[in-house]
């Protein structure tokens, strides 16, 4: 088992739940009507099928997150019978795609997320890895 990578996933699953919660608390539940799923109260700056996609990319965002923790450690259980091209190929694409999600998140949010860290350590955590 690679250690690293298995912590890797772990973190992706976390982030990806942790941002799902905050983000319906803090974001989305006073846009919401009341016993509905999909927040829909729109506003001057925001119609309603506007906030409904922003809702689904958030929660899509933290999908993807868990699918990719998901692939980490299947990897990391199975690392040693696995090596080969095809998964260093995968675990540099979401290398690559960690830091760069890290530099999205810093500079978009001027290091005010702390989802960058998370993200940067996750990229970390795999090149110590591989």
């Amino acid at each position: 088992m690679n250690t690293y990578l298995c912590i890797a996933g772990i973190l992706c699953f976390l982030l990806g739940i942790v941002h799902s919660i905050l983000g319906e608390y803090l974001i989305f539940n006073s846009k919401r009507n009341k016993g509905s799923l999909v927040p829909s109260k729109k506003s001057e700056a925001l119609k309603e099928r506007h906030l409904r996609i922003l809702w689904a990319t958030w929660h899509l965002a933290s999908v993807f997150g868990w699918c990719i923790g998901a692939i980490l450690i299947k990897i990391s259980i199975e690392y040693n019978e696995l090596k080969s091209t095809s998964i260093d190929f995968i675990i540099q694409s979401i290398i690559y795609t960690m830091f760069l999600a890290s530099l999205l998140v810093l500079v978009g949010t001027k290091g005010k997320h702390p989802g960058w860290v998370v993200l940067l350590l996750i990229g970390i955590l795999l090149v110590i890895g591989n």
